[in-house]
């Protein structure tokens, strides 16, 4: 049987207790392996002291904190007590934070330096210990609909992170910086199980604003930068100079993809080149450019990562197998792909997307894969708006004009197939964690047509006001 994750931990302090771990630049701290595991076994005994020994292991825990030392403290020392930590974001209202932990069945929450039981009545839930062989609860992004959370084994972290090691070449003596949510399943990936099961030492940031990342980086000397295209667009935009990462030797986009051009700009700026990386909170990474050619020119998301399996089927659904993936090892995620002469995964949009428009079925997949490749079009997103008599409606991210793209879009769709309504904006939303933002997008196009902000929205005035 798999170690549980957190002696791997004691096997990292073990190794070079003195080693850096930690660096809150926030408080200006800095903490070795052997300090950092110290403070964890001081948070877990006074918890332990508060919610009592027999209540302790396996119970779920959320826990709400921002990127610092103290996220390690918690988190760590609930690992080290066989407690289930489940990280949740801290950006949320109270509310939602507290929805979130009971959906998991979270015994307590720790957030703002306090524990809180979680329950409406006030009272501790009465939560069955877990199955044997959790590690923590994930969150997905809830960006197509309400966040949920599923157990994840200490054998399947232990694979992501072994993966994504392999497959980017991130070592015991890289330096990650911490821009991204350490909770999220990237930031778990990528920050977390890095750093316990090999060292890589964990930059966590002052802010995410461009300047302050530049600075800290500056300061702090990183030689790996995961991070999101909001990010990264942010950076290109930004007057920061070009020495500001110089140490960095690595730069890796997820959470949505990345413009092209972006990618483009930023090297051109920072002399770094930028690598994206795909995967899903179910399965751990999937696929990873590892050259970057493929970012630059926006072709594919890259090859599949050390230990990953591709299976295709009918209509572009795949199959992800590795030691990563929850469950039984197998998992179809809601893309569609295929795989490109060069061996490298290329994203057709989302599966189980097919509605009825006028008694015909349409796939919405289909209709934004059309609006993709009109030249201009950098993203598109098509739904069902309407009730009873549904129509089709969609939102591409572009700088021309809606009236523009529905012509061109004519060679490419059958006319009943063509959006009723098209909505172009400079850029879609998105989430904090760099994925498109769905339900804004949802928002957007089922809104009345007066509603429409001119100054991020240019709305297709070829159409009636009563169609």
């Amino acid at each position: 049987m798999t170690e549980p994750l957190f002696r791997r931990w004691t096997a990292t302090v073990q190794r070079a207790p003195a080693a850096v771990a930690v660096v809150d630049a926030s408080s200006g701290e800095t903490w070795t392996r052997a300090a950092l595991d110290a403070a964890a076994a001081e948070w877990a005994a006074v918890f332990t002291r508060m919610v009592g020994d027999s209540q302790v292991a396996g119970r779920r825990v959320a826990m709400s904190l921002p990127n610092s030392a103290e996220w390690f403290h918690v988190f760590l020392g609930l690992q080290s007590i066989g407690a289930v930590p489940a990280p949740i974001d801290p950006t949320e209202p109270l509310e939602a934070q507290l929805a979130a932990a009971l959906s998991v069945g979270a015994s307590w929450i720790w957030r703002e330096g306090r524990l809180a039981p979680v329950s409406s009545a006030g009272a501790p839930r009465a939560a069955s210990p877990s199955r044997g062989g959790e590690c923590l609860i994930k969150m997905t992004s809830g960006s197509s609909g309400r966040p949920r959370g599923f157990a994840v084994t200490h054998a399947q972290m232990e694979a992501d992170g072994r993966q994504v090691c392999a497959s980017m070449g991130i070592g015991p003596d890289d330096a990650n910086l911490a821009v991204i949510p350490l909770g999220y399943s990237y930031g778990l990936g990528n920050l977390v199980v890095p750093l316990m099961l090999q060292g890589s030492r964990v930059i966590c940031l002052s802010s995410i604003l461009p300047q302050a990342v530049a600075s800290d980086a500056r300061r702090l000397r990183p030689t790996v930068f995961p991070a999101v295209p909001p990010i990264l667009k942010a950076l290109v935009a930004s007057d920061v100079p070009r020495p500001s990462f110089a140490t960095v030797r690595l730069v890796i986009s997820a959470g949505s993809p990345l413009a092209p051009e972006v990618a483009r700009a930023f090297e051109a700026k920072f002399g770094v080149r930028v690598h994206g990386f795909y995967g899903t909170s179910e399965t751990g990474g999937i696929a990873f450019d590892g050259p970057g050619e493929a970012t630059l020119e926006g072709r594919s998301v890259g090859t599949p990562m050390a230990g990953v399996r591709i299976a295709f089927g009918p209509g572009g659904r795949f199959r992800v197998s590795s030691p990563a993936v929850m469950g039984g090892g197998h998992f179809r995620p809601a893309d569609r792909a295929r795989l490109n002469g060069r061996g490298e995964l290329v994203l057709l949009g989302r599966t189980d997307r097919v509605v009825k428009i006028g008694g015909r079925r349409v796939d919405l997949a289909e209709i934004e894969d059309a609006l993709r490749s009109v030249p201009g079009v950098r993203d598109a997103f098509a739904q069902e708006v309407g009730g009873a008599e549904a129509s089709l409606a969609a939102a591409v991210a572009t700088d021309r004009g809606a009236a523009l793209v529905r012509r061109l879009l004519r060679a490419r769709l059958a006319s009943w197939k063509i959006p009723a309504r098209i909505v172009a904006l400079a850029g879609f939303p998105q989430t904090a964690r760099g994925k498109t933002d769905t339900r804004k997008l949802r928002q957007t196009l089922s809104a009345p047509r007066t509603v429409t902000s001119i100054s991020t929205l240019s709305s297709d005035r070829h159409m009636s006001a009563q169609r």
